[in-house]
């Protein structure tokens, strides 16, 4: 008993400890970039940084409205989310409630893989097939406009699909985990009152599993919030408007593709960049596990 008791007690002290490292590094990180992010803030001003349109840090009146940057990174996100979650939701439906031991088997492993290709193989499979199949369609819109200015297929239709198919495996593996752990005489006891199977997924299966598919749609919004190098090969990279075929820069893509030779107020604007994206996925989350708990009151 003694020792059980002494086991008990060092478990809890780990995690303990673990718990304190976890809220350290989160307050850590969100007072470095307060700290790195609101210098910006005073020297340009909350309207010019927030609401101006022009970026041009190396002119000779330089400019660092990041609006258009705003824009493209929630116009591609919720996008993306739009497109991916449907599509990994009912693939999760498929998997937890419809297929087989080995199709489930043989497509899970396949969403596995999925989500363990790194980033610039996504940027590069656009890059080289996405991105000339949408060329050819901006050519067949736009051949003999002469103000349309021609991306090379680099636009937001190209960011948005890449996106999507990048947040898949994450929405799929939660959502079917989320499923697979609903209880079965839940199943039972709608398909006893006369419910198809399908409307037993429906309405009893994705109800009951609504808190984890949530989770999985919180985790996509901050893999296609923070997605930097795949974006940064397919979008372009121009300070624009989020239209489809326009190039566009994200939040990322912009901290990226600047951040390595700016120096004074450019590179605390990058950190101010940074910052609204952190406040972005702070406030992201805040909505979501919102929704969740009056989800969770409703049920009760």
């Amino acid at each position: 008993m003694r020792r059980k008791a002494i086991i008990e007690k060092t478990a809890n002290i780990i995690f303990l400890i673990c718990a304190v490292i976890a809220i350290f590094a989160v307050c850590a990180i969100t007072f470095y970039m307060f700290i790195k992010g609101t210098p910006a803030l005073k020297q340009v001003g909350v309207t010019d940084l927030l609401f101006g349109s022009v970026w041009q840090p190396a002119a000779e009146n330089p400019s660092y409205g990041i609006l258009y940057i705003i824009l493209s990174s929630l116009v591609g996100t919720a996008s993306a989310i739009l497109i991916g979650v449907p599509i990994g939701l009912l693939t999760a439906v498929f998997l937890s409630e419809m297929a087989g031991k080995r199709l489930g088997s043989f497509v899970g492993g396949a969403v596995e893989l999925l989500a363990a290709i790194p980033s610039v193989i996504y940027g590069l499979i656009g890059m080289m097939v996405l991105n000339p199949i949408m060329f050819s369609i901006e050519n067949a819109i736009f051949e003999g406009d002469p103000d349309h200015q021609f991306t090379g297929g680099a636009n937001m239709i190209s960011a948005i699909i890449v996106l999507a198919i990048m947040i898949l495996p994450t929405v799929i593996s939660v959502s079917t985990s989320s499923m697979k752990a609903v209880p079965d005489h839940l199943r039972a006891a709608s398909l006893s009152l006369g419910a198809t199977k399908e409307q037993t997924i429906f309405k009893t299966v994705i109800p009951a599993a609504k808190s984890g598919i949530l989770t999985g749609v919180v985790l996509g919004i901050g893999r296609a919030l923070g997605e930097a190098m795949a974006i940064n090969m397919v979008a372009g990279g121009a300070v624009n408007l989020p239209l489809p075929f326009n190039s566009v820069r994200t939040l990322t893509t912009q901290i990226v593709s600047e951040m390595g030779y700016a120096q004074g107020l450019h590179r605390e604007v990058l950190f101010t960049v940074g910052l609204v994206l952190y406040i972005f996925i702070m406030i992201v989350n805040w909505m979501l596990l919102r929704a969740r708990k009056a989800g969770a009151e409703h049920a009760e």
